[in-house]
């Protein structure tokens, strides 16, 4: 391998370790609130919290780009980390919306590698799409998603952006 191949390696496995070490906050994180103040409001706090970050990364992500769902989900795509082989991905776009199937998060990997149970890692990925939900949210368009469960299957989010007004109940 050249010099440049080895340090793109080097790149790619240290991008993919601070993705793991960010799965491991937020399990640490959540068991530390859930000592604290109990499962369910952990996961409130915890969800606020990723929603808010989302927003912010929104307001610079999306500052030039408009409200649509082709327009956002483009936009997001073109900056999934490692050109997005971290995150491999399909896409399909209709008139009024697209949707996004991820099909490996380093996240989901990393807590399925510590051999969490199916439940919490499920708990874990609904809080990592918080983040998603105040990204997608904060820039204009609707938002849904499903992320991973066992009994789900499939990779991992799969995320629909739909003009706001198709939204259900929007």
């Amino acid at each position: 391998m050249t010099a440049m191949g080895d340090a793109i390696e080097s790149l790619r496995r240290e991008l993919e370790d601070a993705f793991q070490n960010r799965a491991h906050l937020y399990r640490l994180m959540l068991d530390e609130l859930e000592s604290e103040v109990g499962h369910d409001r952990a996961v409130v706090l915890m969800s606020r919290a990723l929603e808010r970050r989302g927003r912010e990364v929104a307001a610079v992500l999306f500052s030039d780009t408009p409200p649509e769902p082709e327009a956002v989900g483009r936009r997001f795509l073109s900056v999934s980390p490692d050109g997005g082989r971290m995150y491999p991905h399909e896409a399909e776009v209709t008139p009024c919306a697209m949707e996004i199937r991820v099909h490996r998060c380093p996240l989901k990997d990393a807590w399925r590698a510590s051999n969490l149970p199916a439940d919490r890692v499920a708990t874990l990925c609904r809080l990592a799409g918080a983040f998603d939900k105040g990204l997608f949210e904060a820039a204009g368009v609707g938002f849904s998603n499903a992320t991973w469960s066992e009994q789900r299957g499939g990779g991992c989010c799969w995320i629909k952006l739909e003009q706001p007004d198709q939204v259900a109940g929007g």
